[in-house]
C-alpha cells in the first residue's frame, strides 16, 4: 500500500484590522485570497471584539489551507492576530513559519518576500 504525501504548500498573508489578502506562492494556478470583515453596528459591548474574532476566524481558514504561512502586516494587526490564532486556533497558529511587520506592499513585493522568506 502506497501512502500519499501532500506536497507542502507556502503562503504570505498581509493583514490588518479590516481586511487580508493571502498569496499562494507555490501551488500552481492557486490566485490569491481577499478578505474584508463585516462589521456589526450595533451599540452592544463586545460588538468590535466579535466582528475581529470572526474576521480573524476567517482569515484562519484560509491559511489552513497552506502548509506554512508567513504573516505580515502592521505591528498592531499581526500583534492582535497572532494573539487570536494562538488562543483560539492553536492549530492554524502552529503553521505560522514567521510574523514580519511590513506597510502596504504591493501583490508583487509581497509575494516576493514570501519567496524570499521560504527560498523558493
Amino acid at each position: 500500500m502506497t501512502k500519499t504525501v501532500a506536497a507542502m504548500t507556502h503562503a504570505i498573508a498581509w493583514i490588518d484590522h479590516h481586511r487580508a489578502e493571502v498569496l499562494p506562492l507555490d501551488a500552481p494556478g492557486a490566485s490569491a485570497r481577499h478578505l474584508k470583515s463585516h462589521p456589526h453596528p450595533t451599540g452592544q459591548h463586545g460588538s468590535e471584539v466579535r466582528t475581529q474574532h470572526e474576521f480573524f476566524a476567517s482569515v484562519c481558514a484560509v491559511l489552513d489551507e497552506s502548509t506554512s504561512v508567513l504573516v505580515t502586516g502592521s505591528h498592531t494587526a499581526t500583534a492582535d492576530f497572532r494573539h487570536y490564532a494562538e488562543k483560539h486556533r492553536p492549530l492554524t497558529a502552529k503553521r505560522i513559519a514567521g510574523y514580519e511587520v511590513v506597510d502596504h506592499p504591493t501583490e508583487n513585493q509581497l509575494a516576493a518576500l514570501g519567496k524570499r522568506f521560504f527560498e523558493l
